[in-house]
């Protein structure tokens, strides 16, 4: 799949643990390592911001475009 969701990367950068993130955003942690795996076929806005404030950054920081 071409878009690839970089929330490992922002977990790093932040020194945050993912079930600490999954606490912070309201999503159980089996949800959370769905996004994480690039598993998830779609991703509410609700969430995507829940992730962004936890996280304090922007959409584009946990979402990328790459052509297959």
């Amino acid at each position: 799949m071409p878009i690839i969701v970089n929330i490992d990367i922002m977990l790093a950068k932040r020194k945050m643990s993912a079930g600490d993130l999954a606490q912070r955003v309201g999503i159980t942690p089996a949800n959370l390592s769905v996004l994480k795996n690039d598993k998830a076929r779609a991703v509410r806005f609700s969430t995507l911001e829940a992730l962004c404030k936890a996280l304090d950054c922007q959409p584009g920081d946990l979402l990328e475009y790459r052509e297959e």
